[in-house]
């Protein structure tokens, strides 16, 4: 009898435990792909609108670009 509350309660922690760690880990990647994005951002906000051109990239797709880089192209 002890092994089987024993048995749940260890599936308990380790279902709350999985979840926390999933949420954690959530976080982490939002956070990177937001520094991605922002970075990607800055990036291309530094280049003259001539180097820009040289791209193919105009000013107004400077943060459609950004959210690409850092979440991929919607499809």
């Amino acid at each position: 009898m002890a092994v089987i509350a024993h048995a749940q309660n260890a599936a308990a922690d380790s279902g709350l435990r999985g979840r926390l760690l999933t949420a954690i880990h959530r976080v982490q990647e939002n956070r990177a792909r937001r520094a991605v994005y922002r970075q990607t951002v800055r990036e291309l906000n530094a280049l003259t609108t001539r180097d820009l051109d040289d791209l193919g990239i105009n000013r107004s797709m400077i943060t459609r670009l950004a959210h690409e880089a850092a979440w991929g192209s919607a499809q």
